[in-house]
C-alpha cells in the first residue's frame, strides 16, 4: 500500500463500556467528528455494547443446556453480530451530526482469517475498500473481532479481539497510529481497582507489555504482537476523560526500566484441568494437547507430576471461557489412557512482570516471601524470560497483589 494512500490515517477502537449507551456512542460521534474536521482521516473499530457478547453467550447456553457447547460456527455467526449493531449505531450517531461515514463488517472490510472458529487468526487486509471510503471523505467504522473465513463462513478473533482488529487495520494501512479508548486511562502497574497505589505509566515496550497482556493485562496480546512485528505505536487512553494515556512503542528504552519490575498483572479467567492416572510415557502431553491446539485453544500453566506406579497427574490451565470445551477435546481423544479427567475453578492468575528481570537474581524469592508472609498458597507456578506467574485462589488475589506491589515498591517511580 502506497505511503500517500494511507497518509493521515488514525486508527482508533472504542472498547464495549465506551459504546454501551446510546448517550455515550453519541459523545463518541461527536469527538469524530471534530477530529474528522481537523484533518484526521479516520478509521474506527468497536466492540459489542456493553455486555453484549456475554448476553449472547448466556442465550446460547440456555438453548442447548448447560452441559453441551454450542456449535463454533453458529457461535460466531452469533456474537459477530454485536460489533455490527454498535458499528452501525455509530454511523448513524455520525451521520446526524452532519458528518459522512459508514459501517463496515469485517467481511466488507476485507478482513480475511483462518477458519478457527472462535479464535481465528487474521491472514491478510484488503484495505481498497477502506481507502476508498476515505477518500470520499467519510469517517470508516469497522466491527471489531471478526473477519471472513476461508470457507466463507463468519470468523470471530477470540474475546477482547478488538484491540488485535484495530492493530492489524493500522498495519495494514500503514496508518500513522493505533489509539485505543477504553474506561481506564492507560497502562498502569497493576489493576487500580485492586491496589489502590497502583500507578499508571507514561510509556512501556512492546515486549513487557506482550508480557502483561498474556497475563491478563487491559490489552488483547495478540494486538501487541502485531504491534511490535508491525511497529506500530498503540495509544492507550480514557474515553471519555482528556488526560494522558500510555504510548506502546519499540522505540529507545526510556521506559521506567530503572525498576527490574514494571507491572503486576492479574487474571481472574482462569480454570485448571487435571487428568489423573495417565500413563507415564513419551508423546502423553503431545496427545493430550494438540486436540486442544487444533481446535484454537491457549494452554497455559502445565506440571506434570512425578511418576507413581507408571501413572502420573497432568494439570494445565485454560480460560475459564474454554473449560468446558477443553475437558469435551480430553474425553474424545484416543492417544492417551487415564482414569479421570476433573475441573477445578476460582483460581487467577498473579504474575510479576519486568524486562530488568532477565539479568537479575532474587525476583522468585521476592516474590514467594511476600506471598507467603501475606497467607496467599500457591498452587502453580511458571516462569518466562521477563515474568513469573503463581495460580491462586481468586479470593486471594487483592491480598496477593497488594502484597507484590508493595514488595516490589511499584507505587514509586524512581
Amino acid at each position: 500500500m502506497s505511503e500517500s494512500a494511507a497518509s493521515g490515517v488514525i486508527v482508533r477502537k472504542y472498547g464495549g463500556s465506551s459504546v454501551s449507551t446510546a448517550e455515550k456512542i453519541r459523545t463518541i460521534a461527536g469527538q469524530l467528528c471534530e477530529r474528522a474536521k481537523a484533518g484526521d482521516r479516520l478509521v474506527v473499530t468497536v466492540s459489542a455494547m456493553g455486555d453484549t457478547t456475554d448476553e449472547l453467550i448466556a442465550i446460547a447456553q440456555a438453548v442447548t443446556g448447560p452441559d453441551v457447547a454450542p456449535s463454533a460456527r453458529e457461535m460466531d455467526g452469533l456474537i459477530s453480530t454485536g460489533e455490527l449493531v454498535s458499528s452501525t449505531l455509530m454511523a448513524m450517531a455520525i451521520h446526524s451530526l452532519g458528518q459522512d461515514a459508514v459501517s463496515l463488517s469485517g467481511q466488507q472490510a476485507g478482513i480475511r482469517t483462518d477458519s478457527v472458529h472462535g479464535s481465528a487468526r487474521i491472514a491478510e487486509i484488503d484495505g481498497a475498500r477502506i481507502l476508498k471510503e476515505l477518500q470520499s471523505g467519510r469517517i470508516v467504522i469497522v466491527a471489531g473481532f471478526q473477519g471472513l473465513g476461508e470457507t466463507g463462513d463468519v470468523t470471530t478473533l477470540g474475546r477482547g479481539a478488538s484491540d488485535t482488529t484495530a492493530v492489524a487495520l493500522a498495519a495494514a494501512l500503514e496508518a500513522e497510529r493505533c489509539e485505543i479508548y477504553t474506561d481506564v486511562d492507560g497502562i498502569y502497574t497493576t489493576d487500580p481497582r485492586i491496589v489502590p497505589s497502583a500507578r499508571k505509566l507514561k510509556e512501556i515496550g512492546y515486549e513487557e507489555m506482550l508480557e502483561m497482556a498474556w497475563l491478563g493485562a487491559k490489552m488483547n496480546p495478540r494486538s501487541i504482537e502485531l504491534a511490535a512485528v508491525y511497529n506500530v505505536p498503540v495509544l492507550v487512553a480514557s474515553t471519555f476523560e482528556d488526560v494522558p494515556g500510555t504510548l506502546i512503542h519499540g522505540g529507545e528504552p526510556t521506559m521506567e526500566l530503572r525498576k527490574a519490575v514494571t507491572g503486576i498483572a492479574i487474571d481472574k479467567n482462569v480454570a485448571k484441568i487435571t487428568i489423573r492416572g495417565v500413563e507415564d510415557r513419551p508423546g502423553v502431553a503431545a496427545g493430550i494437547l494438540k486436540p486442544l491446539a487444533d481446535s484454537g485453544i491457549s494452554v497455559d500453566v502445565i506440571v506434570q507430576n512425578t511418576s507413581d506406579d507408571g501413572t502420573t497427574d497432568f494439570t494445565f490451565t485454560v480460560a475459564e471461557a474454554d473449560a468446558l470445551r477443553s475437558m469435551e477435546l480430553v474425553k474424545g481423544q484416543t492417544d492417551v489412557a487415564y482414569r479421570e479427567v476433573t475441573r477445578g475453578g476460582q483460581l487467577a492468575k498473579v504474575s510479576v512482570v519486568g524486562t530488568g528481570m532477565q539479568n537479575g537474581p532474587g525476583y522468585a524469592s521476592t516474590m514467594f516471601t511476600a506471598l507467603s508472609t501475606a497467607g496467599v498458597n500457591i498452587d502453580m507456578i511458571t516462569t518466562s524470560e521477563v515474568g513469573i506467574t503463581c495460580i491462586v485462589e481468586r479470593d486471594q488475589v487483592p491480598t496477593a497483589a497488594n502484597a507484590l506491589h508493595d514488595a516490589f515498591e511499584l507505587d514509586k517511580a524512581d
